[in-house]
């Protein structure tokens, strides 16, 4: 990967002089889905999979980015005074581009421009947060080239920042904080109000995890993300008139049950619903994994599931078979939709002995039902951003 990387840096920027090599995990949240930006509990864990960089600083405010994966698009050129939310739609380099903007935002402007070359192997629109990864190693990779004070959770913080702000995506902390903070074979329990966290041993003796790419393409600034949260936030709002509470996150699904008449619409009492109970699920659910209940953990994932499906109604057609198919196959624990929904993936733990006919089954059932082919992943949990090859 490293003569890779060098020899198309060389290729697109002229030479290999003082660049540097950086990577930065996707990741995969294993239950506690749409709660991050309501003040609850997520569990997700980083992948082995993710994005590579080689990068430089230049002598001056002028910027280049090429990405391996959108090599039709060729080398982008920017400046540092160029950098400005709420401009024209932009490519793929709006996310770094953010980062870059978001330093100078929280007073660490970069005193020089630089030369950035990605090459990503997770999938684009998964749902396996493949933007996510670019902006948090993006952060890493300027911390890193030019010495700014700042903390794994500061790279966290100031991607979401970014994500938030400059590219108009009003996701939660879960992303970035999951890639920023991962550690091998394990999860991070984490609470998105407080960002108190625990990491949780995650290796499955005798199963493994499995990802399946539904191929829907989806854009979280496109879809109903932001409109989920829009509802959330108008549930809230309502429900503050009978209870002292800042995020559904704070409330039991009791609480909820005796407040609820205040809240006038019934989509938004559905949203509600999710966000409150999800949050309980993954709490009960990183317990069940403490005390080793795998079974219950699986039973969890699939509420989770049902719950996305009928109140939150993020799934689709796409996720639910891919989950639904799933469940129907003997070895396997655990599925459910992962990611923001509309399009992306499944997880799934599945016995050793059953993945074959996991991958064949769910595989065959796909296609048949939607009509083109899902992609599979047998995935391994892996660490945080790292420099390369030192």
């Amino acid at each position: 990967m490293k003569e890779i990387l060098s020899a198309k840096f060389e290729e697109v920027f002229g030479d290999r002089e003082g660049i540097r090599f950086y990577f930065a995990p996707g990741r995969v949240n294993m239950i506690g889905e749409h709660t991050d930006y309501n003040g609850g509990h997520v569990f997700p864990c980083a992948l082995t999979i993710g994005t590579y960089a080689a990068a430089r600083k230049r002598k001056d405010g002028r910027l280049g980015f090429y990405s391996m994966n959108f090599g039709q698009t060729g080398l982008i050129r920017s400046s540092l005074e160029e950098l400005y939310p709420g401009g024209a739609k932009e490519d793929w380099s709006s996310y770094p581009k953010g980062v870059l903007w978001a330093f100078g935002q929280k007073g660490m402007k970069l005193p020089c421009g630089l030369e950035l070359l990605l090459y990503g192997n997770i999938p684009s629109a998964s749902g396996l947060s493949s933007s996510a990864s670019v902006e948090v190693l993006t952060a890493f990779l300027v911390r890193d080239l030019f010495g700014f004070e700042a903390t794994d959770q500061d790279l966290a913080k100031l991607a979401q920042f970014a994500e938030n702000r400059y590219n108009g995506v009003h996701c939660g902390i879960m992303d970035q904080f999951a890639i920023a903070m991962g550690k091998k074979d394990h999860a991070i329990f984490l609470d998105t109000a407080s960002l108190s966290y625990q990491y949780a041993p995650l290796k499955l003796d005798g199963a493994k995890i499995v990802i399946a790419c539904s191929n829907k393409k989806r854009g979280l600034g496109d879809s109903k993300y932001n409109e989920r949260r829009r509802e959330c936030e108008a549930a809230l709002a309502q429900l503050r008139t009978a209870v002292d509470v800042r995020n559904l996150g704070e409330l039991s699904e009791e609480e909820l049950e005796r407040y609820q008449e205040v809240i006038s619409e019934e989509t938004l009492r559905k949203r509600a619903k999710h966000a409150v109970s999800e949050n309980r699920r993954t709490i009960r659910a990183a317990a069940a994994l403490e005390r080793g209940d795998i079974r219950r953990f699986g039973e969890l994932m699939a509420a989770s599931h049902r719950s996305l499906r009928d109140d939150y109604e993020v799934t689709g057609k796409e996720l639910d078979t891919l989950a639904e198919e799933a469940w129907k196959v003997e070895g396997v624990i655990g599925s459910r939709m992962t990611g923001a929904g509309f399009g992306g993936c499944t997880v799934s733990i599945v016995e050793d002995g059953a993945v074959e006919r996991f991958l064949e089954r769910v595989g065959g059932a796909y296609q048949a039902k939607i009509g083109y082919a899902a992609d599979f992943y047998v995935a391994e949990v892996g660490g945080g951003p790292c420099v390369l090859w030192e």
